[in-house]
């Protein structure tokens, strides 16, 4: 009576396996599914405005959910600022002293060169003087001692101004530029963290779900919206290993939905690389039969409008 009781278990399993496999209509059954992309924030937040509902469809780069982000906008400012300033201050070292400051340098240039003009032909009249013992050898000494005080007075300030016309030094102006780079560094992280406080749709999707209602804390990473694009529905169905041989990746199939009025076409993007669903026996002859391979097929968008996950679907693999 056991092996009796066996015999029908084994039995039951060849015969569900097979009507996974194969339907009366010389097809393979299988099911729809989705491939969901779920959107979330890498920051946390209140959620302060949820943008969609469930039942939705959005277009690509559509507004879905925004969670507070009133210290992202405090950071941003404050970031905004601290650039500023810190270009300011490149620039000051860049341009050197103040125009007044650089006038005030001229003309005190001009007043010493006057005054070397001045000693100058002095001395060169003291000078004449002295080969007719006129001047006395201490007045000659006076005259070339105010000359040479007065061109080093000159030499002086021409250097002073030259200075002022240059700017900052070097390495201080490569300081105040390293700084301006750090700040707008700072700026670039801060516009990203505010900005990823609002979260848009990456392509045209369905909404499948969402997971928050506004008010409430979403944890950073935590998916706040669930969207199914066309593209990302596929067909899940089995084939005996004796029909394997028959299809191969890039095989166009024919999907037919339960009521549709027309089959879609699928082309063959996944083939299992090992049996599925195979019973509890020792592979023979007789048993072959019974294994079945997982296929899976994408849909172009514009045939995927009108499939769900989860629906049943006969697959014919003499599509054209």
């Amino acid at each position: 009576m056991k092996n009796f009781l066996n015999a029908v278990l084994v039995g039951f399993t060849v015969a569900l396996l097979a009507g996974c496999g194969k339907n009366t209509s010389g097809g393979f059954q299988g099911y729809i599914e989705g491939e969901y992309i779920y959107i979330a924030s890498p920051l946390g937040g209140a959620l302060t405005n949820l943008a969609v509902a469930r039942g939705d469809s959005v277009k690509a780069g559509q507004r879905l959910f925004e969670l507070e982000r009133q210290s992202e906008a405090a950071a941003l400012a404050q970031s905004e600022k601290n650039l500023a300033q810190a270009q300011a201050q490149l620039a000051d070292l860049q341009k050197g002293q103040r125009p007044t400051e650089i006038a005030s340098l001229e003309a005190q240039l001009d007043r010493a060169q006057a005054n070397l003009k001045l000693s100058a032909a002095q001395l060169a009249r003291r000078e004449k003087l002295d080969a007719t013992d006129v001047v006395s050898k201490e007045e000659l000494d006076q005259a070339r001692a105010q000359s040479d005080a007065n061109q080093a007075q000159v030499t002086q300030l021409a250097a002073d101004l030259a200075t002022a016309k240059l700017g900052g030094r070097d390495d201080a102006i490569r300081a105040a530029q390293a700084a301006v780079e750090a700040q707008r560094a700072a700026l670039e992280k801060a516009q990203w963290s505010f900005d990823q406080k609002q979260q848009f749709a990456p392509a045209d999707a369905a909404v499948h779900d969402t997971l928050y209602r506004p008010g409430e804390f979403v944890a950073a990473g935590n998916p706040v919206v669930v969207l199914l694009p066309p593209e990302n529905l596929k067909v899940r169905f089995f084939v005996p290993q004796e029909k394997l041989a028959q299809i191969k990746t890039g095989t166009t199939v024919s999907v037919l939905a339960d009521g549709a009025a027309r089959a879609v076409s699928a082309t063959v993007n996944y083939i299992s690389t090992q049996a599925e669903y195979t019973p509890p026996v020792i592979f023979s002859r007789e048993t072959r039969a019974n294994l079945v391979f997982m296929i899976e097929a994408k849909f172009s968008p514009a045939d995927a409008t009108e499939l769900r996950p989860g629906q049943p679907v006969d697959v014919n693999l003499n599509a054209k």
